[in-house]
């Protein structure tokens, strides 16, 4: 895809692949963070951060389940590049999408994937350009859901959707 919109917004994976990819049609954010990163509607690129925690990888991973979207192993997730270009279309404070949990969000709207492109991320929106490297897996994204990798996976059937006794804890609230 060619002429890309000249603003970002940098989402942790997998949040950024599930827009683009998995149906996610808002982006949860605060008022604040969408008055201070001057967020409004229109064209914007999705820059993939590169930081990504397995507890955050894991409970998103088993919310989307929960939307029938199965996100890709957390090795295979690029970050640290513009991975895609999608509408705003609005910012709201009350929506019945699933995809809905917070004070506000984003309404996204005809999600299009580009081919990768190495970026450095910011708050809000941002003016990118290419730059830099993708983010090397680090060693817990390499081993997940592997036999002996992780005690919290089971390694045998990878396609299937994440199985847990009791939901696991979302990671921003523990306290």
């Amino acid at each position: 895809m060619e002429n890309l919109p000249p603003l970002a917004l940098s989402v942790r994976q997998p949040s950024a692949w599930a827009i683009i990819h998995g149906g996610k049609e808002i982006e949860n954010r605060s008022l604040g963070s969408i008055r201070a990163g001057k967020m409004t509607t229109g064209t914007i690129c999705i820059h993939a951060a590169t930081g990504m925690k397995e507890d955050e990888y894991r409970y998103l991973h088993w919310r989307f389940a929960q939307h029938g979207t199965l996100c890709p192993r957390p090795d295979a997730l690029i970050r640290g590049g513009i991975i895609g270009v999608v509408d705003v279309v609005g910012i709201i404070t009350r929506s019945d999408s699933p995809w809905f949990g917070g004070e506000a969000g984003l309404q996204l709207e005809n999600p299009r994937a580009v081919d990768p492109i190495p970026a450095q991320g910011a708050l809000g929106y941002f003016e990118w350009h290419r730059a830099g490297a993708f983010a090397r897996p680090k060693p817990w994204m390499k081993n997940y859901g592997r036999s002996g990798g992780d005690s919290h996976t089971l390694p045998l059937f990878p396609d299937s959707a994440p199985m847990f006794k009791t939901p696991p804890e979302k990671p921003w609230t523990k306290g």
